[in-house]
């Protein structure tokens, strides 16, 4: 049995906020150039030249690349044998958060009441998703998700009968309906299966996925090849100004799931798509 003080889990969190809010990942500012050497139109062309130039400034001066710095999405895959001491892990999590989120001077946009929208002015309490897995270690991924494309995302129950068509029609018609809103070249993270609540966890965890990479079942990979390719086809563009770069990329994650049923979520992520990762 491995002891981890929760104060290591919590300095972790901290730097990971600022990082991920500040630095564009490698495989997002890659395919961001790619789509720059490729986009057909002028207009959006010079968006996303912005976009990079926008990035490279973010990086440079360790501001945030978006003034929506969004809400804090915690993945924590713990190794079974691990024993956390010195207190609370979601406790250390949150305070990571809090800490992160003020030192790095990023936006504070968490309400504590959904209703009564009270901010909670430190952006806190993030969104937690444990995981036990084997070992003595803890993976930790970070993904702050801005709403402006959190809100353009859907869940669809779909049928049995529906099938593949129907869940291409579904994905297609959720990226056409977010149009402009999400701040494209969208990055798309597609969950099929479970139930109604883990096909959201599964398009969530799609996201995390570097832009380019492809599931390992061949039926799947070849759903997310002809996804993008139509995707790109819709002519919303970047920042919804017209071309051919609409979504940079689109993963799909499955599970298994009830003879009745065919849940289908589609989460949406703007061109920012940040997240970051360590291992404690």
């Amino acid at each position: 049995m491995r002891e981890i003080d929760v104060a290591l889990v919590r300095d972790a969190v901290k730097e990971m906020c600022i990082k991920a809010n500040c630095c564009l990942n490698a495989d997002v500012y890659g395919a961001i150039k790619k789509a720059q050497a490729e986009e057909c139109s002028d207009v959006g062309k010079n968006i996303l030249s912005q976009l990079i130039e926008n990035a490279d400034l973010a990086a440079a001066k360790m501001k945030p690349i978006c003034q929506d710095t969004g809400m804090a999405v915690v993945f924590m895959d713990i190794g079974q044998d691990v024993h956390f001491t010195g207190g609370s892990l979601s406790d250390a999590v949150n305070e990571g958060v809090r800490l992160g989120y003020k030192e790095g001077y990023l936006r504070k946009s968490v309400v504590s009441d959904p209703l009564l929208r009270v901010n909670t002015g430190d952006n806190t309490p993030a969104v937690i998703h444990y995981n036990i897995a084997e070992g003595d270690k803890v993976h930790i991924e970070i993904a702050p998700k801005g709403f402006g494309s959190e809100n353009m995302s859907r869940i669809y129950m779909l049928k049995p009968s529906d099938g593949v068509e129907g869940v291409k029609n579904a994905v297609l018609d959720c990226i056409e309906k977010a149009g402009p809103n999400p701040c494209p070249p969208m990055i798309v993270g597609v969950g099929i299966g479970g139930n109604f609540e883990l096909c959201a966890e599964l398009a969530k965890r799609a996201l995390l996925r570097p832009v380019g990479s492809h599931s390992d079942k061949e039926h799947i990979r070849q759903i997310e090849d002809e996804l993008l390719e139509r995707a790109n086809r819709l002519g919303i563009g970047p920042q919804g100004l017209g071309g051919n770069t609409t979504v940079l990329g689109l993963n799909i994650e499955t599970y298994a799931t009830h003879i009745a049923g065919l849940p289908l979520a589609v989460n949406i992520s703007c061109h920012v798509t940040r997240h970051s990762e360590c291992t404690v």
